[in-house]
């Protein structure tokens, strides 16, 4: 249940576009196409999907304080939690640069395509904050750091297919003249962001009727109480007018 949950959020709930408005560079520029967007959005996938459980191992087993006891109890002092973007951004530049060749060898179409924007998702900030945000929410385990990683990138790839096949279909639509573009593009951004903002009940709804229900348990035992005092109360004056 907790896999299923984390992957749910990490898709729509903490969506990296629509909710803290990440990647929006490479978002904005190579969304033209859903060609384009499809193979950038399944690069990103990969490169989330293998740099958040490394960042996670590196977090748990050097930069931590006390993570390097396991090297004996002489380390257990030491606190590396300094070196953190400096260690997640060299594992994201190389999982990136592992991309850019596997695609320039098999599709040199779709990597002409993309052009800047697929090295520049080594400086994507939708890539560091997949792995800042793993570490700032204390993810316990290295399946969770996989899955949260994977629908992550998940989210990011539906935002940019999604805004695609919009700026696809408007394009042939009468925009006015001042709105087109970039305009039209972040007021649709917007809007999404708005829709994307309604899933956040999904995973809270258990909690408010779990919390009514016990608010529910309360008044009953209020009830109870008071339903108990009132005919204790009236024994009594029924004891004292049978002994006037």
């Amino acid at each position: 249940m907790e896999h299923i949950e984390l992957f749910f959020k990490s898709i729509f709930i903490d969506n990296m576009v629509f909710a803290t408005f990440l990647g929006m560079c490479s978002y904005l520029a190579v969304s033209k196409k859903v060609s384009t967007a499809v193979g950038l959005g399944a690069a990103v996938i990969f490169v989330l999907a293998i740099t958040v459980p490394l960042n996670w191992l590196l977090d748990q087993y050097i930069l931590q304080p006390g993570a390097l006891t396991w090297l004996g109890p002489e380390y257990a002092d030491y606190d590396l939690s300094f070196l953190s973007f400096i260690m997640f951004i060299a594992t994201i530049a190389t999982m990136v640069q592992l991309v850019e060749i596997v695609v320039e060898k098999f599709s040199p179409s779709l990597y002409n395509s993309l052009g800047i924007f697929l090295p520049l998702i080594a400086v994507n900030c939708a890539i560091l904050g997949g792995s800042l945000f793993m570490q700032s929410r204390e993810i316990a385990t290295l399946g969770l750091a996989l899955n949260y990683g994977i629908g992550s990138g998940i989210g990011w790839f539906l935002a940019i297919l999604a805004i695609a096949a919009i700026r696809e279909k408007i394009r042939y639509s009468n925009v006015p003249p001042a709105l087109r573009g970039l305009g039209i593009t972040f007021i649709i951004t917007g809007l999404m962001a708005i829709g994307f903002m309604s899933f956040g009940g999904m995973l809270t709804g258990g909690d408010e009727e779990a919390a009514s229900d016990d608010k529910t348990a309360v008044i009953e035992v209020i009830n109870e109480d008071v339903e108990k005092e009132a005919k204790l109360k009236s024994d009594l004056e029924i004891a004292e007018n049978t002994n006037k």
